[in-house]
C-alpha cells in the first residue's frame, strides 16, 4: 500500500508566523505531529511519503503515487482541506481523513471515502483491521479514550527538520478546566491522560537522535493538568537527561495561570530549560470569565500572576478575547491597559468564536444566535454567533486593540516591562547561537532598521536594551522581529480602522 500522508496549509495568522520564520529562512514553525504518529501506526510495510504544504506544494505526482491519501487538519486549515478533497477526487484517488476538523463536522465531509476519526489509537486499528479483510466502513468513531502508553515515537524520517524552526512533542491530552469556548474538552476529555516517563523521555532521545538541537514545543493544551506527577516523575526525569546531553534543548509549552501558584513546579520548570508559556487570559473582567467558566483566572491578581512567572525565567505568551456577552465598550481599553502593564509581549488577541460541540456552540444554538460557520481562525473577522455588542463597534474595538498593542513605540515600551521582570537561568542552551540566527540579526537590522516604519523607535529599544539589559540582547531582536510578523498580520486593509493610513 502506497500512503501519502498530507498536512495542508495554514492561513496567515498569529500562529503561522510567516514574516518572523522569513528572517531564519526556515518554512514553516511547527511539524505536523500528528500526522507522524499516525505514520508510525500503519502496517511497516505500506510505503510512506508525507507533504506538508506548508513546506512544499502538493503536485498531482505525488497524488497519482498513491493508493491513499491520508490527510489530517484543525478548523483553521479547512480551506486548503477542501482544495486537496477536490484534486483526490478529479485524480480518482481515495481519502482517509481524521483530526479535529473532520471529528467536529464529519457530516461536512462525506465525499472522504474514509473518516477515521477520534484518537487514532483506536479507530485506525479498527479501520486497518477491517481494509485487511477487504471491508473498511465509511466512518469510524468511539467514545473511548485511549491509553497513551499505546502511543508510538513520530515517524520522524517522513520530514526534514531543517524546514522547521521549533520541533514538537506530546505528553499528555485533555484538560482539567472546562471552559465554554473550548473544544479540547469535548475532543480528550477532562482527566489528563499522560504518557509513561519513559516513553516521553524516549521522545526526546528520538528528536535528539535525529540531530535536533533547539526548541522544543510540548503541544498539550494544558502540560500541568497533573501537577504531582509533573514535580515526582516527569520534570526530574527531564532535568537528568538535559544534564546528560548537555542542554540541547529550551522548552515551549502551554499552560493554566494556576501555574503561578505552584514555586516548586516553577524551579522544576526552569531547572529543565522551560523558556516561555502559552496561559489564555482571555480578559481582564471577571464578568466575562465568570461567563465562560474561566473560574481559575478570577480572585486572583491576573498581572501580579503574570509576572511571577516571568521572575521565574519563563515568557508569558497569553490568549486574549474580546466579544463576550457581557463584554462593554470599556473593554477595549482595558485590554489594551492589562497587555500594555502586564508585559506579554506575544498577546494573541482575537474575536470570540464558537467551535462545533463546545458549551458555547450548544448555549447558542438553543438561543437561535448561530450564524455562519467556524473559520477556526480568530484572528479574521468572521464571527459565527449574533453578539450582544453592535457588530461594528465590536470589530471597530478589536481593530483598535490589535493595531495599538503591535504599533511599534507601545511594542517595544511592552517589551522592556518585560525585561523588568524576566530572570532565566544562567545556564543556557549550547544550541542557541545558530547560523540561522546570525542571519535573522543582519536581516533584523536591515528591514527593521531602515526599511519598516517604525525603524527609529527600534532604535532606541535597541540601544536602552544595551544600556539597561545588555544580557537580553537577543532576545530583543527576536521580539523585535515578532511585532515585524504581528503588524504585517494586521496590515492588511480589512483590519486597519477607520481613518487609518
Amino acid at each position: 500500500m502506497k500512503t501519502l500522508l498530507v498536512y495542508p496549509k495554514y492561513p496567515d495568522s498569529f500562529w503561522s508566523f510567516k514574516y518572523a520564520l522569513k528572517f531564519i529562512g526556515v518554512k514553516a514553525a511547527l511539524p505536523p505531529l500528528g500526522l507522524l504518529t499516525i505514520a508510525a501506526m500503519l502496517p511497516q510495510n505500506w510505503e510512506k511519503r508525507l507533504v506538508d504544504m506548508n513546506v512544499r506544494k502538493l503536485q498531482d505526482k505525488d497524488l497519482m503515487w498513491a493508493d491513499y491519501v491520508l490527510i489530517s487538519a484543525m478548523s483553521i486549515q479547512q480551506d486548503s482541506v477542501r482544495e486537496v478533497i477536490t484534486r483526490c477526487k478529479e485524480l480518482g484517488v481515495k481519502i482517509i481523513a481524521g483530526g479535529s476538523l473532520f471529528t467536529s463536522e464529519p457530516e461536512k465531509f462525506d465525499e472522504v471515502d474514509h473518516l477515521v476519526l477520534n484518537e487514532g489509537e483506536i479507530t485506525l486499528g479498527a479501520f486497518l483491521e477491517d481494509m485487511e479483510r477487504g471491508c473498511p466502513r465509511h466512518i469510524y468513531s468511539t467514545n473511548e479514550m485511549p491509553s497513551l502508553d499505546r502511543t508510538p515515537v513520530p515517524l520522524w524520517k517522513l520530514i526534514k527538520m531543517k524546514d522547521y524552526s521549533t520541533m514538537s512533542i506530546q505528553f499528555s491530552r485533555g484538560c482539567p478546566f472546562d471552559c465554554e469556548f473550548c473544544d479540547i474538552t469535548t475532543l480528550f476529555g477532562r482527566k489528563p491522560r499522560l504518557k509513561p516517563t519513559d516513553r516521553f523521555i524516549g521522545e526526546l532521545d528520538a528528536i535528539y537522535n535525529q540531530g535536533w538541537r533547539g526548541g522544543v514545543f510540548i503541544v498539550d493544551d494544558n502540560f500541568i493538568g497533573n501537577k504531582a506527577r509533573l514535580k515526582k516523575e516527569v520534570l526530574p526525569a527531564v532535568i537528568r537527561w538535559m544534564e546528560e546531553h548537555r542542554s540541547p534543548f529550551w522548552f515551549i509549552t502551554e499552560a493554566s495561570i494556576n501555574l503561578a501558584d505552584d514555586d516548586e513546579l516553577l524551579q522544576l520548570m526552569q531547572r529543565a530549560n522551560f523558556a516561555s508559556v502559552f496561559i489564555g487570559i482571555e480578559s481582564p473582567d471577571e464578568e466575562s470569565l465568570e461567563e465562560c467558566n474561566k473560574f481559575h483566572n478570577i480572585n486572583r491578581d491576573l498581572i501580579a500572576s503574570v509576572k511571577k512567572i516571568q521572575n521565574y525565567g519563563l515568557q508569558v505568551s497569553g490568549g486574549f478575547i474580546v466579544g463576550f456577552d457581557s463584554d462593554t465598550l470599556s473593554i477595549f481599553d482595558r485590554q489594551i491597559d492589562f497587555i500594555q502593564k502586564s508585559g506579554i509581549v506575544t498577546a494573541m488577541v482575537g474575536l470570540l468564536k464558537a467551535p462545533v460541540g463546545t458549551k458555547l456552540f450548544k448555549r447558542l444554538k438553543k438561543e437561535n444566535r448561530l450564524l455562519s460557520d467556524f473559520s477556526g481562525d480568530n484572528t479574521d473577522l468572521s464571527i459565527n454567533f449574533i453578539t450582544k455588542m453592535n457588530i461594528q463597534k465590536l470589530i471597530s474595538g478589536y481593530q483598535k486593540i490589535v493595531t495599538t498593542i503591535y504599533d511599534p513605540q507601545p511594542y517595544y515600551e511592552r517589551v522592556m516591562e518585560f525585561f523588568k521582570e524576566f530572570k532565566p537561568a544562567k545556564k543556557k542552551s549550547i544550541t542557541m547561537l545558530r547560523f540561522c540566527y546570525v542571519k535573522a540579526l543582519f536581516r533584523a537590522m536591515i528591514i527593521l532598521g531602515f526599511l519598516e516604519k517604525g525603524r527609529r523607535d527600534f532604535w532606541k529599544f535597541l540601544m536602552k536594551t544595551l544600556v539597561k539589559y545588555p544580557r537580553f540582547l537577543p532576545e530583543a531582536f527576536t521580539f523585535a522581529i515578532y511585532g515585524h510578523h504581528f503588524r504585517k498580520i494586521f496590515r492588511s486593509e480589512q483590519l486597519q480602522p477607520e481613518g487609518s493610513n
